[in-house]
């Protein structure tokens, strides 16, 4: 690892997303982007070539998701830190993505003070909560009622999202290199926890509780 800038790695599918980010963390002399990728495969590659000291992920990637990246980077890289920066609500993700060891949950409205914050702090080993996921994590400890969609696994989460995007169950089975009959099984128990019946159903779900991208 760098031993003057940190290094990054960003993570996103979209061209102008990375741009815009790259631009930000440029404002800071002690950061430096090293590397780009637009699929978690790429990302891994890159990892597994270089060492870099963050990733910089947004959870939806076209192959697979940006939480079963970070899971990949604890094995393959345990010493480089991971900070989520998407678009979806901490209440959708934030929780999961710590479990999978990340260090940093931010929403793509996020200032350049507190990215760079964020960066820094992983960097140094730490975790970085902003107000916004401090407070969820304070609503669910106290008892907040969350969304059905918390009784799932991440993996049924992923499948409920691609479904509730309207994509076929073969075209979920080959972006998420599962059998269709494997993506079967995950709709049957995403329909039997959330207690509905269709794909329909799920999309509304989806829709009101900010699951889709």
């Amino acid at each position: 690892m760098s031993t003057d800038r940190i290094s990054i790695l960003l993570v996103d599918d979209h061209r102008v997303v990375r741009n815009g980010i790259r631009l930000m963390l440029g404002t800071a002399d002690d950061i430096e982007v090293v590397g780009e990728a637009e699929t978690a495969q790429d990302a891994l590659q890159f990892a597994n070539e270089h060492d870099v000291d963050v990733v910089l992920v947004d959870i939806n990637l076209p192959d697979k998701s940006g939480l079963d990246l970070i899971k990949r980077l604890r094995t393959l890289k345990p010493e480089t830190a991971a900070v989520v920066l998407t678009a979806y609500p901490e209440e959708t993700y934030a929780l999961r993505a710590f479990r999978q060891g990340a260090a940093g949950y931010l929403n793509k409205n996020s200032s350049t003070d507190v990215i760079v914050a964020a960066v820094r702090k992983a960097a140094a080993g730490g975790r970085y909560l902003t107000p916004e996921t401090m407070e969820r994590f304070a609503g669910m400890l106290g008892g907040d009622r969350l969304g059905s969609h918390a009784l799932l696994s991440d993996r049924e989460l992923e499948v409920l999202k691609r479904l509730a995007e309207g994509e076929s169950l073969v075209r979920i089975a080959g972006q998420l290199h599962l059998s269709p009959s494997t993506v079967t099984t995950y709709r049957a128990r995403v329909l039997d926890k959330m207690g509905m019946k269709s794909n329909a159903e799920l999309t509304r779900y989806a829709i009101e509780h900010g699951l889709l991208g």
